[in-house]
């Protein structure tokens, strides 16, 4: 634990635990399944907390102290996370997740390494001005790159973030942003990004993609199959080895 943040200790209300037990080093992602495969995955892994949907693990890996932290689905509740994980010290955070592509030869299996987002949420309207850059922190896309090699190809790219899960009586532009070349939709890294800038702390992003959120590609939504979880195994593997690279 480095820095003069951590010389302070500080009680995060939201995460439930103090700062005083985070490592530098945070993985996190919307399902608190998740974090739970991920932590297994870590040399004496143990939970330092549990509180609504924030379940916090640590444990090592390369021999470093990393953390597993989940944030459930969308922006709002995955900001109070990133906000009290950067209040507690932490200086780097991947985000493990899965996204919806927009483009035919991003299939569903693939891996996606965030370089941006288009901010589409709600929730960085009310915390920067229009046109402020929701941008990864390029060590971060490059450490991510590294550590899925040439074994496992990864496309690197913009994504879009939305609140909306399904859609209703408005319709979105999804073909605008298809045509833009955005390659994929999730629900988190804008807000990751904007707030990692704001406190100059480094973010980055890592998305299996579990399906086409292009209604012109896809036949049907089904995230539970074989593909999916294979890419979201090396995905965890991949963002482990770099966030451990930093």
């Amino acid at each position: 634990m480095n820095g003069s943040e951590k010389t302070l200790t500080k009680l995060l209300p939201n995460l439930k635990l103090t700062s005083d037990i985070l490592p530098d080093r945070v993985l996190v992602c919307g399902d608190p399944g998740r974090a739970k495969m991920i932590a297994d995955l870590l040399d004496n892994p143990i939970q330092l907390a549990q509180n609504r949907e924030y379940h916090t693990y640590s444990g090592s890996w390369n021999g470093k102290q990393v953390a597993v932290v989940s944030h459930g689905v969308g922006a709002p509740g995955a900001a109070v996370c990133f906000e009290e994980l950067i209040m507690g010290g932490v200086q780097s955070i991947i985000r493990v997740g899965t996204a919806g592509s927009y483009q035919k030869e991003v299939t569903p299996g693939s891996l996606v390494v965030s370089t941006a987002a288009v901010s589409c949420d709600g929730l960085t309207k009310q915390i920067v001005p229009p046109g402020f850059p929701a941008v990864a922190d390029r060590k971060i896309v490059e450490a991510l790159t590294n550590a899925a090699g040439k074994n496992i190809p990864v496309k690197e790219g913009i994504t879009l973030t939305l609140d909306a899960f399904y859609s209703g009586v408005l319709e979105f532009p999804h073909q605008l942003y298809k045509k833009a070349g955005v390659l994929a939709v999730d629900m988190e890294n804008s807000a990751l990004f904007v707030i990692a800038s704001l406190k100059g702390v480094k973010a980055g992003a890592i998305l299996a993609i579990d399906g086409y959120a292009d209604a012109e590609l896809r036949d049907e939504y089904n995230p539970h199959n074989d593909l999916v979880s294979k890419a979201v195994e090396a995905e965890m593997k991949i963002a482990l080895d770099a966030i451990t690279a930093l």
